[in-house]
């Protein structure tokens, strides 16, 4: 590795000793609540309560860190297979760093490998030899994070990733103006082993390697980015002076159209292709709308359908179901709208949750359950719903006032979240990133 971004990966099972030590304590001290109570977001903590994990909440729970934050990343579609289920689990990420200023930001091209299930320890004794054998089970079961570096210029507010004939490429939505197309291969061949990867930092090829493709055709920064699930290199990109430019694959290389799609007001925040329809597209804005394109259409005529005051701020983040023509949306003003395609024109989402606190900043359906999504924002929450899921009249007495039912879980511990995927090939396990890191879980809920 580059001494220029440090990586570490760790179990959230490693602080459990610490855990069981300060129990120990309260215990001999005879504070210890048998029951502790079930927190949630926005009730005060009492002087002397501490907010600890339940790791019996968890199938596997890890954190890892890198020196500059990474605020967007996307999951690499992988060849070990689909349905992976047998722990330990591996998976490949692209990351892009907004380092702080004058310092060299990078794409990250990471494997996670040796991920364990969260480790639940239970009825051990206090002998040296138990705690030897503990030790040496730790150091076995520590996960492990490997990371092959690409210079960028420029902080990276976007990245997203597609599988185009075989080959890995990452586009790069760059604060310079630019977005950037690169070929991952050499590093993802780089993370497979630590000979390959001190062989690829001897080369430098950290700073050799160059885009293969930039557009520079946007007049300011963006944040839309989105690569077409149905058409191979198909590629749309939305800036914050509200133009989105429609990338079409040609043998070699794009044609970028430079007539930019008309219809929003500002700028564009997030953009997501049909996943059954090629040529269907979707934005949100600052301007408050949802809107989707026909791109077969001249790009002043495009817009087929808009939905005014989607929300009451601005909009941030969508998501497209697979499954259902059902769109999520997020924004600043804390809530979710679940979007009927059928009937959005109406201008009446089908269904509203307002359980964040602050600005939604990601939002992600399941990749194979309909019913299910996961969000997450600024209030440092990540929530886990799932709409078919109704009230049960009879156990109304037993449900938490103003949580509502399609509420799965909530998972906490990071600072200023700001993306989550699903993982695609490995069942419920969830990847998000803040300023303070990045977590990968699964919970016992979905």
């Amino acid at each position: 590795m580059s001494n220029e971004e440090e990586m570490e990966v760790s179990s959230e099972s490693s602080s459990e000793n610490e855990e069981e030590e300060e129990m120990q304590e309260e215990k001999a001290s005879g504070s210890t609540k048998l029951n502790p109570d079930v927190y949630l977001p926005g009730k005060p903590v009492e002087q002397g309560e501490e907010l600890t994990c339940d790791p019996s909440a968890y199938i596997m729970y890890h954190q890892a860190q890198t020196s500059a934050p990474c605020l967007s990343f996307d999951i690499i579609s992988d060849s070990l297979g689909d349905a992976r289920e047998t722990y330990p689990l591996s998976a490949y990420i692209v990351a892009g760093t907004q380092a702080p200023q004058n310092q060299q930001n990078n794409l990250i091209v990471m494997k996670l490998s040796n991920l364990h299930k969260t480790s639940k320890k239970e009825n051990e004794d206090d002998d040296d030899d138990d705690d030897e054998l503990s030790d040496e089970e730790d150091n076995v079961n520590n996960p492990k994070m490997s990371g092959a570096l690409i210079k960028h210029q420029g902080c990276v507010n976007r990245i997203r990733t597609a599988k185009i004939n075989g080959t890995i490429l990452a586009a790069s939505w760059s604060e310079l103006g630019r977005v950037n197309i690169f070929n991952l291969t050499p590093q993802l061949q780089a993370v497979e082993s630590d000979q390959l990867l001190a062989q690829y930092n001897k080369d430098n090829k950290q700073h050799s390697t160059v885009p293969i493709f930039t557009f520079k055709g946007h007049k300011t920064e963006g944040f839309g980015l989105d690569w077409s699930p149905t058409v191979p290199g198909l590629l749309a990109t939305g800036d914050c002076r509200k133009d989105i430019h429609l990338w079409n694959p040609n043998e070699t290389s794009w044609n970028v159209d430079q007539r930019p799609l008309v219809g929003h007001e500002d700028s564009v925040e997030d953009l997501q292709w049909s996943p059954n329809e090629r040529h269907v597209l979707a934005s949100c804005s600052v301007d408050k709308s949802l809107r989707i394109w026909d791109t077969r259409i001249t790009p002043n005529k495009a817009c087929q359908i808009t939905c005014e005051r989607a929300h009451e701020s601005d909009i941030n983040v969508i998501s497209w179901n697979r499954n259902e023509p059902f769109i999520v949306s997020g924004g600043d003003d804390g809530f979710l709208h679940i979007w009927d395609l059928r009937t959005i024109k109406q201008n009446t989402p089908l269904a509203t949750f307002k359980h964040h606190t602050e600005p939604v900043t990601t939002v992600e359906w399941h990749p194979t359950d309909s019913a299910v999504f996961a969000s997450g924002g600024a209030d440092n929450q990540i929530a886990l719903w799932d709409l078919s899921v109704e009230k049960d009249a009879e156990a109304e007495s037993d449900d938490i006032e103003g949580i509502p039912p399609q509420l799965l879980f909530i998972h906490q511990g990071q600072t200023n979240i700001k993306e989550l995927h699903w993982h695609e090939q490995l069942p419920g396990v969830i990847i998000s990133t803040a300023e303070s890191g990045f977590n990968i879980f699964r919970t016992i809920s979905v």
